[in-house]
């Protein structure tokens, strides 16, 4: 089944997506469909949890060495990053140090030849993790690292605009008009 990626689905494609209807059983009568109103329907949609699934990015130096990311990133998460950054300062932002804290804070796994990695106790390899940080050389996840990790600073900022993509942060939403048809 393919996952529907669209900020909104046509007339056409909402057709084809027949919802499961709930029935009602009583004692000895034939079970019937309950029609769902337009209100069900709009409040069930809502009370689904909103989440993207995690993404996995290729490190570009090390072959077969890809990151499993969790692309569900808030305002306030963005906001925190960028003021860690140096976003307010007299320098302004360092760009590789908020790519750094994008990649550094949405990474769940690692994965070597499309197999994740796990450490010693079965726990998903971060940059946080002791084993990452012994194998960096490293003793701070942020900035130091993802950047001994990437290697390479383009590659880092990269990284993080695929991440930043992935969660949306550079989709449109286009306007649509109900009252006129296709």
């Amino acid at each position: 089944m393919s996952e529907n990626t669209e900020l909104f689905t046509t007339e056409g494609q909402a057709a084809k997506a027949k919802p499961v209807q709930p029935v009602v059983a009583t004692a000895g009568k034939p079970v019937t469909p309950v029609e769902e109103t337009p209100l069900q329907k709009l409040t069930s949609a809502i009370k689904k949890k909103v989440e993207r699934a995690p993404v996995y990015i290729e490190v570009p130096e090390r072959p077969g060495v890809t990151i499993k990311v969790s692309p569900n990133i808030t305002q306030n998460q963005m906001r925190n990053w960028r003021k860690q950054a140096g976003e307010d300062s007299r320098n302004g932002m360092d760009a590789t140090k908020f790519a750094c804290s994008v990649i550094g804070h949405t990474t769940v796994g690692i994965c070597i030849d499309g197999e994740e990695v796990f450490d010693d106790d079965g726990y998903e390899l971060t940059f946080a993790s002791p084993t990452i940080l012994a194998m960096t050389d490293t003793t701070k996840p942020l900035p130091d690292c993802v950047k001994v990790f990437f290697g390479v600073d383009p590659h880092i900022e990269a990284a993080a605009l695929a991440i930043l993509d992935a969660a949306g942060y550079s989709d449109t939403v286009d306007t649509v008009d109900p009252t006129k048809e296709s």
